[in-house]
C-alpha cells in the first residue's frame, strides 16, 4: 500500500502548516524536524508558529521533506520553502552591506514584543565596545585622520569628520545606563530594585569601554556647534606657509 502524500505549505498567517501525516511514523518525523502537532476536530495536522523566522521556517520545513521522502512518503513542497531550490537572495542595498545589517537591526526593533526583546535589539546599537554606533564613530574619526595624512591642506575637511566622529560620541554618553530602562518599557510595575541592582554594574561597563575611546573626551560637544563649529575651527587654523620665493 502507497504511503500517503503529505503536502507542507506556507499560508496567509505566515504558518506552515503541514497536512496528510495520520499516521504515527510521518507524524513522528515531522515533529523531530520541529513542527508542532495539533489534534482537533480539523484531524491531525502540523505546523510552525507564525512567528518562527523564515530562515528557519525553510530549513525546518526543507530537513521535514527530506526525512519524510527517505522513509518513502510522497510530499509536496513548494520551492519557497524548500532550500535546494531557493536562489540565493539579492543584497538588498547592493554593495551597502553595513546600511543592510542596520535595517534589520531597526526591522527587529520596531517588531520588539516587550522591553527585553527592545533591549536586546537596541543593544546591536549601542553597546560600548561592539555596536554600530561605536564602529559609525570609529569609522568617522579614521576618515579625518586619513584625509591628514593624504593631504595636509585638507585640515578643514579632516575637521569636519572629527567633529562628526565627536557627536557620534555625544550620542553615546547620552545613552548610557538606559540598558535597565528599556527592559522596564511596558512593565512599569517591575521593582525598582532591578534598577538598584543592576545600574551601577553597567555605568562601570560603559564607562570602562568610553575611556577607551579617543574621542570620549569630547563627547559633551554641544548640539549648538554644528557646522558652524567645523568652520570656525578651520577658520583659526593657521594657513599653509607658502614654499620659498624664487
Amino acid at each position: 500500500m502507497p504511503a500517503p502524500s503529505i503536502t507542507i505549505t506556507s499560508e496567509f498567517s505566515g504558518s506552515v502548516v503541514a497536512k496528510g501525516a495520520t499516521d504515527d511514523l510521518s507524524a513522528s518525523l515531522l515533529k523531530h524536524a520541529g513542527f508542532q502537532q495539533i489534534d482537533d476536530w480539523h484531524g491531525r495536522r502540523h505546523r510552525l508558529p507564525t512567528t518562527t523566522p523564515v530562515a528557519d521556517k525553510v530549513a525546518i520545513a526543507t530537513h521535514a521533506a527530506e526525512m519524510l521522502r527517505a522513509a518513502r512518503y510522497s510530499v509536496d513542497l513548494p520551492s519557497s520553502l524548500d532550500m535546494a531550490q531557493m536562489s540565493p537572495p539579492a543584497h538588498p542595498l547592493g554593495p551597502y552591506a553595513a546600511g543592510a545589517e542596520l535595517l534589520q537591526i531597526t526591522d527587529r526593533i520596531r517588531s520588539a514584543d516587550n522591553g527585553a526583546d527592545l533591549q536586546q535589539a537596541v543593544d546591536h546599537l549601542l553597546h560600548p565596545e561592539h555596536g554600530a554606533l561605536e564602529r559609525v564613530r570609529e569609522a568617522l574619526e579614521a576618515a579625518g585622520e586619513q584625509i591628514n595624512d593624504l593631504d595636509d591642506e585638507a585640515y578643514a575637511l579632516a575637521d569636519r569628520f572629527g567633529f562628526a566622529s565627536e557627536f557620534v560620541s555625544s550620542a553615546q554618553s547620552e545613552l548610557v545606563d538606559s540598558e535597565v530602562e528599556l527592559r522596564r518599557v511596558g512593565n512599569p510595575q517591575q521593582l525598582q530594585t532591578e534598577t538598584r541592582t543592576h545600574s551601577p554594574n553597567l555605568s562601570d561597563h560603559w564607562g570602562a569601554a568610553l575611556a577607551t575611546s579617543p574621542a570620549a573626551a569630547n563627547a559633551k560637544v554641544p548640539a549648538a556647534l554644528g557646522v558652524e563649529a567645523a568652520h570656525s575651527s578651520a577658520a583659526v587654523r593657521p594657513p599653509h606657509a607658502p614654499g620659498p620665493q624664487r
